[in-house]
């Protein structure tokens, strides 16, 4: 994967085990609302999520847990979709 990854605010919801899952993110001075969790990872340094947003399109969130930041890559605009 490579590392074209922005820095993003996120809005999160700690479901019943108190995992965070992201439900909003503004990106680009743009809301958008996350509409469905495709898929989700981990890797020794990372939490990620692919996630369709409010616009159709994919995005790849992930969380650097021990730090705190939330970074974005778009994965398809949605206007290709």
């Amino acid at each position: 994967m490579t590392d074209n990854y922005q820095r993003v605010l996120v809005e999160c919801y700690a479901g019943f085990r108190g995992e965070e899952e992201p439900r909003r993110f503004t990106w680009n001075d743009h809301q958008r609302d996350v509409v469905e969790i495709l898929d989700r990872w981990l890797d020794p340094n990372h939490r990620y999520f692919k996630v369709r947003a409010c616009d159709q399109g994919i995005y790849i969130l992930r969380h650097d847990a021990d730090t705190g930041p939330w970074e974005v890559s778009v994965f398809l605009e949605g206007n290709t979709i």
